[in-house]
């Protein structure tokens, strides 16, 4: 019965990184296929008409499995839709169901998945210590450097990816004022073949990213093409890498390359005022200003940061 399943439910949950928004929406989604036409799922029917996505995957389906169970907190914007491998995560659990053994109780897997939406929610947040003897640098690298270990307990989702590009809209909200430019979700922000920038302020096309790649030299080559002054901030390591790949297509003297640690703590300092109160001040504000963006555009309350003294 349902008590025998627990144990193969936790196991294919940790080998398969079935944690956050997306696997989640998928398991849910699933399992009430399941439900309504029984085992074994036939996971090529489970595909939409273009074979792209997974069929009845979207927001609306997702809140409602959860609203049964008095959840009304939304999982994912786009019920994991737009999640990347949410095809190959279908699959996967898909076989899972179908291996099964004996009698299978659809309503406590159900409930398994459930428990699992409660611990999303009650992610722990990420934390930076407020300490005036260790660099601006060396807090900002803190919490992204959590964020990347977090991203290899939890594949397909990229915490890090999020959290550089809210680090930036905050300090750029601390340094120029609300309201002068657009946030987004992390999600529609990095969707293939998206939007132009992650922030366009003046005729400045802002990319944030972890990873550079071809993809973000050709939208800054865009960019140029329509009047933009392109501008990319990555982590130490994609420093490197950013310029070679625009020295490679000739547009190594005309995109300004930036690593997030200084571009964030540089301007920690001239808000501060260069004092250590100041900077305290700062980063107790950009903080402040980050869990305002993750609040209003993200559904991973696990995203924010506690500012520890």
């Amino acid at each position: 019965m349902a008590a025998a399943h627990q144990p193969e439910l936790a196991a294919f949950t940790a080998s398969k990184g079935f944690r956050g928004k997306g696997p989640l929406s998928v398991a849910l989604v699933i399992t009430q296929h399941a439900k309504k036409i029984g085992l074994p799922l036939d996971a090529e029917k489970l595909l939409t008409e273009g074979g792209g996505q997974v069929l009845g995957l979207g927001k609306g389906a997702v809140q409602a499995i959860l609203k049964r169970h008095d959840i009304t907190r939304v999982l994912a914007s786009e019920g994991g839709r737009t999640s990347r491998g949410s095809l190959n995560n279908m699959r996967e659990y898909v076989a899972f169901l179908n291996g099964l053994k004996g009698k299978v109780d659809l309503d406590a897997i159900e409930a398994f998945w459930i428990e699992r939406v409660h611990e999303f929610f009650a992610g722990k947040p990420f934390k930076i210590r407020l300490d005036a003897s260790r660099s601006l640098r060396m807090v900002v690298r803190d919490v992204i450097l959590q964020a990347v270990e977090r991203q290899k307990t939890a594949p397909g989702m990229y915490y890090a990816g999020a959290v550089l590009q809210h680090l930036v809209g905050a300090k750029l909200d601390c340094a120029l004022g609300e309201g002068k430019f657009e946030h987004n979700s992390f999600s529609t922000a990095d969707a293939p073949g998206g939007r132009a920038g992650d922030f366009f302020i003046g005729d400045v096309a802002l990319h944030v990213t972890t990873s550079p790649g071809e993809a973000v030299i050709e939208k800054c080559r865009d960019n140029l093409n329509d009047g933009y002054r392109p501008m990319l901030v990555t982590l130490q390591h994609g420093l490197t890498v950013a310029e070679g790949l625009a020295a490679n297509v000739g547009l190594g003297d005309r995109i300004d390359i930036f690593e997030i640690e200084q571009f964030v703590a540089l301007n920690l300092y001239e808000l501060g005022k260069f004092g250590a109160d100041g900077r305290k001040t700062a980063v107790t504000e950009m903080v402040g200003r980050y869990n305002e963006i993750v609040e209003e555009f993200e559904t991973d309350p696990s995203l924010k940061i506690e500012l520890r003294r």
